[in-house]
């Protein structure tokens, strides 16, 4: 079925109050390939994010964001409350209300004429996954990656999503002319407890085959095992079982993190919580009671478990861009931090 005879003629106002404040909506979309998902195309101003640093190493970044919302429905996601900004709720509106910026591309090449020279590399999947599965219909990805190839910008992406594999070859190329450097998003090593937490990804199974297609392509792809949930994924045996399955993918590095809960993402993965765990309940309304961030004694206790695991795989630890949270670009940390990512 034709999208276009899909069109609701639903006015703006009505269908998306908060949108006119940022964008310019060209239509609403409902399509049954999407069950439960409403799609607003929207003709984007911007598209050139500018995240500011968190030290001098790392002094600012540049991030690409071609969705709103997220199709994976992670309960943690940091992003949740984003929506809130449309007068759309953290929770079911942010996984089934996506914002699709239908000329992203154009954007992109346009700003990168006037701005190329402030933009030392450019970040993607640090807020909304740029393939989650929307993307196998909008297919704005490639414009993107051609852009920035274009304009010599190096580029980063980090996805949960195996629709990676299909630019693969687009990305082995851009990495002849550009660095470009991938990293997959895999927190959770027990199928049930994956699809609890986060109902809309591709199977752990499906991104580490990803992880390894990468690596046939002769690209180094880091996994973010991020985030590691307190009192759930914590334990050595699911921690050292995620890191043999990661080095055997061919991974390149591993970065992990404790979880933490912003607002929006907060609400609604204690609602989860409650109704799958309800005896942690406790447990972490004392934890986050402070801070959106675990304690500091308790990410010093999951450092001490993790760290030598990932020495006895034989992992490298890689290094996270403080900026924007996804992988740190080669390019610019040649610059800024000449040691190699090892312990």
């Amino acid at each position: 079925m034709r999208w276009n005879q899909q069109e609701l003629t639903t006015p703006t106002v009505q269908a998306l109050p908060g949108l006119a404040r940022l964008n310019n909506l060209v239509r609403t979309v409902r399509t049954p390939d999407f069950a439960g998902v409403t799609f607003h195309e929207i003709l984007a101003k911007t598209a050139l994010n500018h995240v500011p640093g968190a030290s001098q190493a790392m002094p600012h970044a540049w991030t690409i964001n071609p969705y709103r919302g997220c199709q994976h429905a992670c309960t943690y996601c940091f992003a949740r409350n984003t929506h809130t900004y449309l007068d759309l709720d953290a929770g079911k509106d942010f996984d089934s209300e996506i914002i699709v910026k239908v000329n992203v591309a154009e954007v992109v090449a346009k700003e990168l004429r006037t701005k190329g020279d402030q933009v030392p590399a450019v970040s993607l999947g640090t807020n909304t996954d740029p393939y989650q599965r929307a993307e196998g219909r909008y297919k704005l990805m490639p414009g993107i990656i051609d852009a920035l190839v274009k304009a010599r910008k190096p580029l980063s992406i980090l996805t949960k999503g195996t629709l990676l594999r299909r630019d693969l070859d687009l990305l082995a190329s851009a990495s002849r002319e550009v660095p470009v450097d991938i990293a997959m998003s895999i927190a959770i090593y027990d199928d049930a407890l994956q699809q609890s937490v986060e109902p809309g990804t591709p199977s752990t199974t499906a991104r580490l085959a990803t992880v390894k297609a990468v690596r046939d392509h002769n690209m180094d792809c880091t996994v973010f095992l991020m985030p590691v949930l307190p009192y759930i994924t914590d334990t050595k045996e699911h921690l050292d079982h995620a890191l043999a399955l990661v080095k055997e993918s061919g991974a390149s590095s591993v970065i992990y993190t404790a979880l933490h809960l912003r607002p929006g993402a907060k609400e609604w993965y204690m609602l989860w919580l409650q109704q799958e765990r309800p005896e942690l309940v406790a447990k972490y309304e004392e934890m986050y009671a402070k801070s959106a961030y675990g304690p500091v004694g308790y990410r010093k206790w999951l450092a001490a478990r993790i760290e030598p695991l990932i020495r006895a795989h034989g992992l490298h630890k890689g290094i996270e861009n403080p900026a924007t949270g996804g992988v740190r670009n080669s390019a610019v940390a040649s610059v800024a931090s000449p040691q190699p990512m090892l312990f």
